[in-house]
């Protein structure tokens, strides 16, 4: 009769999970490039209570007696379907329309990914250098995984942040002379694809890291194998949260918790009876 308790008690800790998880997904409903989290379950151990054995006619029984000893998290995993874009009157504001991620370099020089593009221009040194980063100043890489750095001036012109366009392709543009824009060499934004995104390591701040489960990073620009991303500029791509399927996620996990709670609590009152019979 313990068993139960025990058992119960592994419910309540997986729906505690479950529901820490829906509320992350609520909390970031409106973060940019967010992918809303799913909670997968698995049962534990069995215990046998009785073998496949024979009848008291010597008839051969098919099917054991075992009973589960409860439940357990398996995995938290990211359902990286695309949001909804979002128009954004920012000129460095980039939606990926497509299976890419972008990339961004760390300040531990290590190369992190993300869906969110809400970029900026940022003034790095006296030479007047403009470097694309995230909101968080880390830079964003280009197809050869180096920062992109606009010089201070392009064809005689200073260049000027806003006049920067951004083509499909990701190839950065500046307007010449007779205001026709033309490509900044090198200037490309990098997009990255993995074989299994779901793989991929959550950083905090909408990064992602690589790990053995994700594969290694696939850039689009070299990999004629893969489907190429398309870039939108004014646009970011929004959270994919729904929020009706997680209230409906909600109720679920709060009713199962109590059915666990329930449990707990019956067993305490079946122990209880059965420690009365003695009086």
């Amino acid at each position: 009769m313990v068993r139960s308790l025990w058992t119960a008690a592994t419910g309540m800790i997986a729906q505690q999970t479950n529901v820490d998880t829906i509320a992350n997904n609520l909390a970031n409903v409106n973060t940019v490039g967010y992918k809303t989290e799913t909670n997968e379950f698995k049962s534990l151990l069995y215990q046998t209570l009785q073998t496949k054995t024979t009848t008291a006619n010597g008839e051969n029984k098919p099917i054991g007696a075992q009973v589960g000893l409860g439940v357990r998290n398996a995995a938290i995993t990211s359902q990286f379907t695309t949001g909804s874009f979002l128009e954004s009157e920012s000129a460095t504001s980039f939606a990926i329309q497509g299976d890419g991620f972008f990339s961004v370099r760390g300040t531990d020089g290590n190369t992190y990914y993300t869906r969110n593009g809400d970029f900026n221009f940022n003034l790095r040194n006296a030479n007047g250098e403009l470097v694309l980063s995230n909101s968080d100043g880390l830079p964003v890489l280009n197809t050869n995984g180096q920062p992109i750095e606009l010089p201070g001036t392009i064809n005689g012109q200073q260049v000027i942040a806003n006049r920067v366009t951004v083509d499909a392709s990701g190839q950065l543009m500046y307007p010449d002379g007779d205001n026709n824009p033309q490509p900044i060499a090198g200037m490309i934004i990098g997009l990255t694809q993995f074989q299994n995104p779901k793989g991929l390591n959550k950083e905090g701040d909408s990064l992602y890291a690589v790990t053995a489960a994700s594969g290694q990073p696939l850039n689009e620009a070299t990999n004629n194998n893969l489907q190429k991303s398309v870039i939108r500029q004014g646009y970011l791509e929004g959270s994919n949260v729904q929020v009706a399927d997680e209230m409906v996620n909600l109720i679920v996990a709060q009713r199962a918790y109590e059915l666990n709670s329930k449990a707990i609590t019956t067993t305490d009152d079946m122990m209880q009876t059965a420690n009365q019979l003695k009086r």
